[in-house]
């Protein structure tokens, strides 16, 4: 007997006939493990989400809501202070670090002090403490707590413009206006402080506020009118 007649007795077939009956193999392919940067980065804030979510009480009530913000303005340091601005009380809460200009800006809502280099090179955040010009970018707010201090706000009586003022606008002394406010701070300084007697004074004494649209000759013709009791009689 052949081989293949032993074989197909004991129910062996050969491989080629195996081949033909063979059924396709159904099984599912295997999981894919590779994912995509996307996809990774989908999932990682799905699961940042969720973890906050679960971390927040959802029976908070507002007295609960208002400690965690007592607490986020003690943990930050701010402390509550009153400045005296143009004859004003004006209480408000700051960092130690806010400067005078930030806090007149941004807390006292005074925004005719502008910030420029906010380094204490133009000059256009110039105000008044006690009488002297400082520039507010360069002193920190809580420094000047009870001292008298004076923006341009507080310049003009009413309707009634400061000279100064109202000899800028008599000379077109700004263009852009930009650096006007510490222009007009620093030349009523300059005239109080009595100092100057030429045009070279003036100048020397207004050096250190800068006018990027070069309208010095103009500024010094509005300080010498206001120098000389000529303010003028049209405004």
């Amino acid at each position: 007997m052949y081989d293949d007649d032993l074989r197909e007795e004991d129910g062996i077939r050969s491989g080629s006939e195996l081949s033909d009956v063979a059924e396709p193999d159904t099984r599912p392919e295997p999981a894919r493990w590779v994912r995509s940067r996307r996809e990774f980065l989908a999932e990682a804030a799905t699961a940042g989400a969720g973890l906050t979510l679960a971390a927040i009480p959802t029976d908070a009530s507002e007295e609960q809501a208002r400690q965690a913000d007592s607490t986020t303005v003690a943990m930050a340091g701010e402390m509550p202070i009153t400045l005296n601005v143009n004859g004003k009380q004006v209480p408000i809460v700051v960092e130690p670090r806010v400067s005078l200009l930030d806090a007149l800006r941004e807390r006292a809502g005074l925004t005719g002090t502008k910030k420029g280099c906010d380094h204490g090179q133009c000059g256009a955040c110039t105000v008044h403490i006690e009488g002297r010009r400082v520039l507010s970018c360069l002193t920190l707010a809580v420094m000047h707590e009870g001292q008298q201090i004076t923006t341009i706000e507080g310049l003009a009586e009413g309707d009634s413009l400061h000279p100064m003022q109202a000899a800028f606008l008599a000379h077109d002394g700004f263009q852009c206006g930009f650096c006007t406010p510490g222009q007009i701070m620093s030349a009523v300084a300059l005239v109080e402080e009595g100092h100057a007697r030429t045009d070279a004074d003036i100048k020397e004494l207004m050096s250190g506020n800068i006018s990027r649209c070069g309208a010095y000759p103009n500024i010094r013709t509005a300080i010498r009118e206001v120098m000389e009791g000529k303010s003028h009689a049209a405004l």
